[in-house]
């Protein structure tokens, strides 16, 4: 270890100790213990404003990999993800893919966690393709859905309702 970093340890060392120990003494000295309640009902969410407008999740009904109809009310009440992917993307997606499958591994058996994976080919990306691609990653969970609908519904919905662009240049679907 260089001179330096021991230097910036030590320092990391002394400030904890002068703001927190003293704190820390107290509280067992009186035997007291910080009094927020972390099971009260949350706050109102927080929204994103994009020109001056709050953001939230916008509505979808989609179809996932597994035929079934998935909407914004199989979310209700749960922590998701949501990415916008194709099953032949040869760069980013799979690289996005491998990590979204980590998370999975570690809260996809949760029932108030779940992963929303937007294709945006879905000419070429029907249930039976996702369903494949999903099988290549070895997905078990429940609650990661792959999605697709008519070319309209998912533009609109990346374009418009996350505000992020989707365009048949990026996904090369040249089918029109």
């Amino acid at each position: 270890m260089n001179k330096y970093s021991s230097l910036g340890l030590i320092i990391v060392i002394v400030v904890f100790g002068f703001l927190f120990v003293p704190k820390i003494i107290n509280r067992i000295a009186n035997q007291t213990q910080v009094e927020d309640n972390r099971s009260a009902p949350a706050k109102p969410l927080a929204y994103i404003k994009l020109n001056g407008e709050a953001k939230k999740v916008p509505e979808f009904f989609m179809l996932n990999q597994d035929s079934l109809f998935i909407g914004n009310e199989d979310f209700k009440g749960k922590v998701h993800l949501a990415e916008f992917f194709f099953t032949k993307c040869p760069s980013i997606c799979p690289i996005m893919n491998k990590n979204m499958k980590i998370i999975d591994d570690r809260f996809g058996d949760r029932q108030d966690f779940g992963i929303a994976s937007f294709t945006i080919d879905p000419a070429n990306d029907t249930p039976y393709v996702l369903k494949k691609y999903a099988e290549s990653y070895n997905v078990k969970s429940q609650n990661w859905h792959f999605l697709t609908s008519d070319i309209i519904k998912v533009y609109e919905l990346a374009n418009k309702g996350f505000s992020i662009f989707a365009g048949y240049k990026s996904c090369r679907c040249w089918w029109f």
